[in-house]
């Protein structure tokens, strides 16, 4: 592109100079003798105004100097040479004069003018001034000189000022080529530099949105799956065991029943995951369709035998929630499985999970008797974990569903460790409130108090 930018600078260069330079070449020719001839004219007239009418009867002739390598002589009617210098026979030139008119004529290698001398109204004689065409010649080989040094500085300072401009339009092209070709490569991250060009920056700005875009759908593609993986394995263990336990039993219906349970969870859990991957982690409106103290006391029925089985309990608080709060019952669920399923694997002794009613909001706490250790900054950080027990998507995945309810889940304490759910709520029958502690989900920067969304190790 760079030469291209340069061969089409030196294109116009060249026809502005041609077109300019051709016409003034020929001014300059065209001047020049024109130059010469006036000057051949005036000297012949200064000649003629000096000649006396006695000058035929002997009288001396004062002719003024001729010009420079010229001639200036004064010829007799018969065009005899009578006074300084040129051919001792008047040429053409100077028998043309004596009809009493100026004549100028170029032949023989010299530039002429014959001026007639009169008295009396008769022509007495001419002054004939000549000078040498080559010497004018010399002179539009110097003009033409010094237009041909103008025209190569003036295509000189064009091809460097082409140079520099290519490289002004072409640097930020070749920036995107690059980061184009990177895309293809698989590097996601990759985005074109600003440049001080509006076009091709207006075409950088479009090419990072629209890779903006394609990144964000791949992230939610590839996160739909690990989702729905994450999520469907517990549900579909739980199915399996039912399933299992009802074959040593003649009264099949209790299991089928659990069976349909643990059908109708995994079919809200695919919906949960499925709105996820479609809200790209903004918040979305969802209908506050269960009271929260029901749903704590779902919840308990369904974790308290998986806690139980391994020697541990499992105690769900209400507090003084009222009875009409509700909250999307759903998301929630997930969230509080997530964080159940985490303490279960990763946590220790006796889990708690208490409601706190926050006026605007309510605050669930999910504690249990372990430690949160290693980086707290990478708690929250999808496909981390520690030890390599866990996948490190289930916080992750809490986290955004918390996100897309306009709400936060942060790590409110280290040891023992507690989650802590922010919700915006509503009474039944009343009018939503917006939640104080609106958050993407991520605690910032030097705030002690909050370790939201990037506390502790991945698996916790």
């Amino acid at each position: 592109m760079r030469q291209r930018v340069v061969r089409v600078a030196l294109t116009a260069v060249l026809v502005a100079m041609v077109l300019l330079a051709v016409p003034l070449a020929l001014a300059i020719r065209f001047s020049l003798y024109a130059d010469q001839r006036d000057a051949l004219e005036r000297a012949a007239l200064a000649g003629a105004v000096r000649v006396s009418p006695d000058y035929a009867t002997g009288d001396p002739v004062e002719l003024p100097p001729p010009p420079d390598g010229g001639r200036l002589g004064l010829y007799d009617p018969q065009l005899r040479l009578r006074a300084g210098s040129g051919p001792r026979i008047g040429d053409d030139t100077a028998r043309r004069a004596l009809t009493g008119t100026v004549t100028r004529s170029t032949g023989g290698g010299e530039l002429v003018a014959a001026v007639p001398v009169s008295h009396d109204e008769q022509v007495i004689g001419v002054v004939r001034v000549s000078s040498a065409v080559q010497d004018v010649r010399d002179r539009i080989l110097v003009g033409w000189a010094l237009l041909l040094g103008v025209a190569v500085l003036a295509l000189t300072v064009a091809v460097l000022v082409a140079r520099r401009q290519a490289r002004a339009l072409a640097a930020p092209l070749e920036d995107l080529s690059r980061h184009c070709r990177a895309v293809t490569g698989g590097d996601l991250t990759a985005r074109a530099a600003p440049s001080a060009i509006g076009e091709i920056d207006q075409v950088a700005r479009t090419h990072n949105e629209m890779l903006h875009s394609l990144a964000e759908l791949l992230l939610r593609e590839r996160n739909f799956t690990a989702n729905a993986s994450h999520q469907l394995r517990t549900p579909l263990t739980g199915l399996q065991l039912t399933l299992e336990a009802g074959l040593e039993h003649d009264d099949t219906r209790p299991v089928l029943e659990e069976a349909l349970a643990a059908t109708r969870r995994l079919h809200h859990t695919v919906e949960e995951v499925l709105r996820l991957s479609g809200s790209a982690g903004l918040p979305q409106p969802v209908a506050p369709d269960r009271p929260v103290t029901g749903l704590l006391r779902e919840t308990e029925e369904r974790w308290h035998g998986l806690f139980a089985r391994e020697g541990r309990r499992l105690e769900c608080d209400t507090g003084e929630v009222p009875d009409d709060v509700r909250v999307p019952g759903g998301p929630v669920a997930e969230i509080l499985g997530v964080l159940l399923d985490n303490a279960r694997v990763h946590g220790h002794g006796t889990v708690r999970v208490t409601v706190r009613d926050l006026d605007d909001a309510l605050a669930l706490d999910i504690a249990d008797e372990g430690t949160a250790d290693g980086d707290s900054a990478r708690l929250f950080e999808r496909g981390h974990t520690e030890g390599g027990a866990g996948t490190g998507i289930g916080l992750s995945l809490a986290r955004d569903l918390a996100v897309s309810l306009g709400g936060r889940l942060s790590l409110a304490n280290r040891a023992p460790t507690t989650f802590t759910l922010l919700l915006p709520v509503r009474a039944a029958g009343g009018h939503g409130a917006e939640d104080r502690n609106e958050s993407d989900g991520r605690r910032g920067d030097g705030d002690p108090q909050d370790e939201a969304g990037q506390g502790g190790p991945g698996g916790r």
